[in-house]
């Protein structure tokens, strides 16, 4: 006799469909009964059955992309049909100040990274910009009007591409603000620097072997892996060739609020070299943080 098809997960049902099939199988006796040592057997069994029934519902469930509820699952599901989630978003302000010098050089800039802190209900949140910003010195005075600044601390991650190696490109923090990764690739016949910028792909229509692209895809902890070009969809990377990507993490809807800011940058001349202030950097605020927001 074949054995009874579980199509219940109630662990009673369960256990009548067990002693069923007991019944019709003459090699056991005197279990109907509840005192019966073997009922204890019985109970077993119906929990395990359970168990499993349910975990392989939830198992199932997590298989399709209608019926998933853990992110980690759902992300991967969308991933195939070339879907990239959305991520946080940081808090944006925009800022002026003016950066007065005794400095010779014709240009100041505003190197990527911390530029000021930002405080709210007694708490001081970080706020970066992810490029350099350049502009020109006059009278000894470099003046930066407007400038967007995002709430998060900025990071830097360098890769050096080994052809030998099934390798992947993981950036390794949780919270990035996607918009903010800026990825610059420097191959083995770029001079000094970070080497060129790629521009972030959102598809591989008109992208050819020549194109400088990246992609982006969600992975494990709200991460993120750089995808590059194979030399068909994009520009394939050299063996050697150095990636830096830089980026925010955010506190992404926390951030919020803040109007008042001090100033807490980093200023170089023409040559790379720190320029110091002659006098406090006043920043003045054109737009208070805002935007900010959390998957």
């Amino acid at each position: 006799m074949p054995f009874t098809k579980f199509t219940n997960l109630d662990f009673d049902q369960i256990k009548i469909q067990i002693k069923s099939y007991l019944r019709a199988n003459s090699e056991f006796k005197d279990f109907d009964f509840e005192g019966s040592n073997f009922a204890v057997l019985i109970d077993t069994l119906a929990y395990n059955t359970y168990i499993t029934a349910f975990n392989s519902n939830m198992v199932v469930n997590e298989s399709f992309l209608d019926s998933a509820t853990i992110r980690e699952n759902v992300v991967s599901l969308a991933r195939n049909i070339g879907y990239v989630p959305r991520s946080r978003s940081a808090a944006k302000a925009q800022i002026s100040f003016s950066y007065t010098t005794t400095s010779t050089s014709p240009t100041a800039t505003l190197q990527a990274g911390l530029v000021c802190i930002g405080t709210v209900e007694n708490t001081n949140y970080l706020f970066s910009i992810p490029d350099d910003i350049t502009t020109t010195i006059v009278n000894g005075v470099a003046t930066f009007n407007n400038i967007d600044v995002f709430q998060g601390t900025y990071l830097r991650k360098q890769f050096v591409v080994d052809g030998s190696l099934d390798q992947r490109f993981l950036l390794e923090n949780s919270f990035i603000d996607s918009s903010t990764i800026v990825v610059k690739v420097r191959g083995l016949s770029d001079a000094n620097g970070l080497g060129r910028e790629y521009s972030l792909a959102n598809n591989i229509l008109n992208i050819d072997a020549t194109s400088e692209v990246y992609l982006i895809q969600e992975v494990k902890d709200e991460r993120y892996e750089l995808l590059f070009g194979d030399g068909y969809f994009g520009k394939k990377l050299d063996n050697g060739a150095v990636i830096t990507a830089s980026y925010i993490i955010t506190d992404g809807k926390d951030g919020n609020g803040p109007r008042l800011f001090s100033y807490a940058g980093r200023v170089l001349d023409n040559l790379g070299n720190p320029i110091v202030p002659s006098s406090d950097v006043v920043v003045t605020t054109d737009i208070s943080a805002q935007n900010g927001g959390d998957i």
